[in-house]
């Protein structure tokens, strides 16, 4: 695990306590795009499933994931798909 997925992990982890949480590093599908970095660890896909997202609108789920990764998303990460559920939704 590097350590841009790492730091996604753990603070993910500890803003949500996630039921589950599934982290996949999608760079090298978008090598030569803009905003890929030769490394990797730019372009990510997120699966979480938590509690803490019943009873919201999917754009409310997403400012939340995007508000505990504010600064990954300022710096080293370009992409970031999110799919945010709560226990018992697919």
């Amino acid at each position: 695990m590097g350590a841009i997925l790492e730091a996604i992990h753990d603070k993910l982890t500890a803003a949500f306590q996630p039921d589950r949480l599934e982290l996949e590093d999608d760079s090298a599908r978008h090598a030569g795009h803009a905003g890929a970095r030769p490394g990797g660890e730019s372009h990510f896909n997120v699966t979480i499933i938590a509690e803490a997202f019943r009873g919201k609108p999917r754009v409310a789920r997403q400012r939340m994931v995007h508000r505990a990764l504010a600064e990954e998303l300022a710096g080293p990460v370009h992409a970031l798909s999110v799919k945010a559920l709560a226990p018992g939704e697919s």
